[in-house]
């Protein structure tokens, strides 16, 4: 039966080759099974997925505009480390170019952009026609910005106070946000680098990535309910996102349209990059449900995230690993990719459930 058992060797040289790339210190991964069986190929799709990821983030430009949230220690991070452990071009940009670039918009261009608001917005009777024609302009200028710059993923922040030109700007960016954030630019906040990476790793697997953090605990329902102002990914949205007027804003001076959405209801997964002491960067995820229930009506994204931990768990567990208090959302379980992704780049990984 020699000829048999050659048939069925496959397996006898990994071996061979697993100990030569150890000794020579190159990582190595492999996947066990068999050509017909659908375990096998879907662990092949994850490597496929987390090379794509890396190759993505090694050549993606990264812009940074504005200057970091007062007090937000979390969020500042290394720059030239994210940009040697991912590969990614950050390119710094002005507030002002974008509010010059809002000057040279048409009404052509204006027009355009609203019908494109009223197609993937609900927009409320109750937002005017001058906050619609403010947003349809900053949005038409992001636009530019980002084909100027060639961004592939945006970090912005910016009071505006002192000129009016910047103020008007930043107090009607949201719109335009979550549109980009839609086309796979994601758009993260309060200038959050490590943010932004953890969009747009999540935009890469094709399952959203939506701006996140902590609102609030039910501890009746056991679950944590969370989401932010600003961009919200409206593609992942359940129903469609609604556009509504809010008379002051958080963080920033100005009022303006915001969004107001909730993630898709069924499986959900957090990811937060966190700027780590030991592996210089890892990879944070929590599999999760969302669910249906009483949200906060502010004008914000927000969903209702039950986690098989529980809510005390799933946030000790979470804050245990000291990341920065955003995250990014995803519609389904992704976390065996996420960890395949973490391997290829060399930085770590920690799932708490």
């Amino acid at each position: 039966m020699t000829g048999h058992w050659l048939a069925y060797c496959s397996a006898c040289p990994v071996p061979e080759i697993a100990n030569v790339m150890a000794r020579a210190r190159i990582p190595f991964y492999q996947v066990t099974g068999v050509l017909n069986d659908e375990k096998t190929w879907q662990e092949i799709e994850e490597w496929l997925a987390a090379a794509r990821v890396r190759a993505t983030l090694a050549s993606a430009r990264l812009g940074l505009m504005g200057h970091y949230y007062s007090g937000m220690l979390d969020v500042m991070t290394d720059v030239t480390l994210l940009s040697i452990v991912f590969g990614t071009h950050v390119e710094i940009l002005e507030v002002d170019e974008l509010s010059s670039l809002g000057t040279e918009v048409n009404e052509a261009a204006l027009t355009r952009r609203l019908e494109e608001f009223s197609e993937c917005f609900y927009v409320q009777s109750d937002c005017s026609r001058e906050e619609m024609l403010r947003a349809a302009r900053t949005s038409v200028a992001l636009d530019a910005l980002v084909a100027r710059h060639k961004l592939d993923a945006l970090a912005y922040y910016y009071k505006g106070s002192g000129n009016a030109a910047n103020e008007d700007t930043m107090s009607s960016i949201i719109l335009g946000s979550s549109l980009l954030t839609a086309r796979h630019i994601p758009v993260a906040g309060e200038y959050e680098v490590k943010n932004a990476l953890a969009m747009k790793i999540m935009d890469v697997l094709g399952v959203g990535g939506s701006f996140t953090e902590y609102y609030a605990i039910d501890f009746n329902d056991d679950l944590v309910l969370m989401g932010h102002d600003g961009p919200g990914h409206i593609a992942i949205c359940e129903g469609k996102t609604k556009v509504m007027p809010l008379k002051v804003y958080h963080g920033k001076v100005g009022r303006g349209l915001s969004v107001e959405m909730s993630v898709k209801h069924g499986p959900a997964t957090l990811l937060s990059v966190v700027e780590d002491a030991e592996s210089r960067f890892k990879l944070l995820v929590a599999e999760s449900e969302c669910v249906a229930g009483e949200i906060l009506e502010i004008g914000n994204t927000n969903s209702r995230y039950r986690f098989p931990i529980g809510a005390r768990g799933f946030v000790n567990a979470w804050n245990a690993q000291g990341p920065a208090h955003h995250c990014a959302v995803g519609v389904g379980h992704v976390a065996a990719t996420l960890k395949k992704t973490a391997e290829l780049m060399g930085i770590g990984f920690h799932q708490v459930c």
